[in-house]
């Protein structure tokens, strides 16, 4: 399982891009974003393959730092923000 954290300095927003697979051979990628305490907005998209999941999440996370978040080293170290 991969799990990135990121977050906007200054403020209390995240956005989480995890990878992860499940038992039928399958990949997901889930999008987590909203304001640290508070419920956030989700997407979970499934794929065949872990390339394409791969390319789903880098893409997800080159988004979001061009939209001024940037990786949260000690949130992804514990697996949250």
């Amino acid at each position: 399982m991969l799990n990135l954290i990121l977050h906007t300095p200054n403020t209390r927003r995240f956005y989480r891009v995890e990878i992860s697979d499940n038992l039928f051979g399958e990949y997901t990628v889930l999008r987590e974003w909203g304001q640290h305490g508070r419920a956030g907005r989700q997407c979970l998209r499934w794929f065949s393959n872990l390339r394409d999941a791969v390319s789903v999440a880098e893409t997800a996370r080159r988004h979001a730092q061009m939209r001024g978040y940037r990786l949260s080293e000690a949130g992804a170290a514990k697996g949250r923000p």
